[in-house]
């Protein structure tokens, strides 16, 4: 990311309190929907766009696209908005419990041991016996 791009994201302000974005962080897909009807629609799409550069807001941004019209997201977020626009009409990957969209594949344990020591250490037994 350049420098210069890094500041403008930095200084730009968010288009709602910051207690309102906190709760739409927190919230699960239901409260936010109904978190997302109590915001003006000029406010929501500033708010998609704003939450959508952000990598730890994004399906946030996406679900309040979802809810915003084409022509509003072109002509707030330009090139952006209409990415957003078309990303959140698409079918959802995946989905957590809380309903947010992650990325991360499970995680899986070893099932059997990585590595047979004691064999080692008996042909070095048996070695130095020899010996």
């Amino acid at each position: 990311m350049l420098p210069e791009h890094r500041i403008l994201l930095e200084d730009e302000p968010c288009p709602v309190a910051d207690q309102m974005l906190g709760d739409m962080y927190r919230a699960n897909a239901h409260g936010l929907d109904e978190l997302i009807a109590t915001v003006s629609p000029t406010a929501r799409v500033l708010l998609a766009v704003y939450c959508y550069r952000r990598a730890h807001l994004a399906s946030i941004g996406l679900a309040i696209a979802a809810t915003c019209e084409k022509d509003d997201l072109t002509s707030f977020g330009g090139n952006v908005g209409a990415v957003l626009f078309e990303r959140s009409r698409e079918a959802p990957k995946s989905l957590s419990i809380d309903g947010h969209a992650t990325g991360r594949r499970k995680i899986t344990l070893a099932t059997a041991p990585l590595h047979q020591l004691s064999a080692i250490e008996d042909e070095d037994d048996d070695k130095a016996e020899d010996d």
